[in-house]
């Protein structure tokens, strides 16, 4: 099981996830490249090379098995592109407040996505960090201090405003985030019907929840869940319902047993 984080974050976003899925599930929880505290190289970053990323973190750590693949926003993203790009490396997908459903976005995200204002916006402070993780959760009670701190150390890393720019910038702009990939790879990942379960926190401040309608219509196969009163990180602001329902979904489909 591999687990992807959304943009400008890192595996810590997966914290409450790791644990309770790790007793029944083999997990994989890498920091993207360009983000947490992976490579941040000064090349083209695209969809496709998140994924072929993952394809490469695979093979390293020797996994060859089909994955299912648990992928928050931009991860989630991530994870569909996967799918539809290594088609016989995908069991299941889990798309949590996925990127791919909608134009609309944060406001920040649009500011963010225009040349010149990003990079003067995008500065690696204190306030910038709480407006973050502020920003994720709909309970104000969840952005600690740790939390803030962790994020402004992501912030800090060497790379990390240049690649989430270069990002943003490849799938929107001030518009939103842009039609052609979201058409292009809702029609290629409906074709191949793969088991996906979609859920969404009904206090989305990141991407709205009405999405998780989009969804439905563009992938009626797929399982659905909204997670009341939560924000853009479901898997923190609920873990134990958003584990035991990745669990309930998974059961029937893959094996039960770590390997050893």
């Amino acid at each position: 099981m591999v687990l992807l984080h959304g943009i400008g974050r890192s595996l810590e976003d997966w914290s409450e996830t790791v644990g309770p899925l790790a007793r029944h599930h083999r997990i994989y929880a890498p920091d993207l490249i360009g983000f947490g505290y992976s490579d941040k190289p000064d090349v083209p970053y695209t969809l496709a090379g998140l994924a072929r990323f993952v394809a490469h973190f695979l093979d390293a750590v020797g996994e060859t098995r089909p994955a299912a693949l648990i992928g928050n926003s931009l991860g989630g993203a991530v994870a569909q592109q996967f799918a539809v790009q290594y088609p016989e490396r995908t069991r299941a997908l889990i798309l949590v407040g996925s990127a791919g459903f909608g134009r609309e976005v944060a406001p920040v995200l649009r500011a963010l996505a225009v040349r010149g204002v990003g990079e003067r916006l995008l500065r690696p402070i204190r306030l910038n960090a709480r407006q973050t993780v502020r920003s994720l959760f709909h309970d104000p009670a969840l952005v600690t201090g740790e939390r803030v701190e962790q994020a402004l150390a992501l912030a800090r890393q060497p790379g990390a405003a240049r690649a989430f720019l270069r990002v943003l910038r490849d799938l929107g702009d001030w518009r939103g985030v842009k039609g052609a990939w979201r058409e292009n790879l809702t029609a290629r990942l409906a074709a191949r019907r793969v088991p996906t379960l979609i859920v969404w926190g009904d206090r989305d401040a990141v991407l709205p929840a009405h999405h998780l309608g989009a969804a439905r219509r563009q992938h009626p196969h797929a399982s659905f869940h909204l997670f009341r009163d939560a924000g853009h990180v479901p898997q923190l602001e609920r873990a134990d319902a958003f584990n035991r329902l990745a669990l309930d979904f998974l059961a029937p489909d893959l094996p039960q047993e770590v390997p050893t």
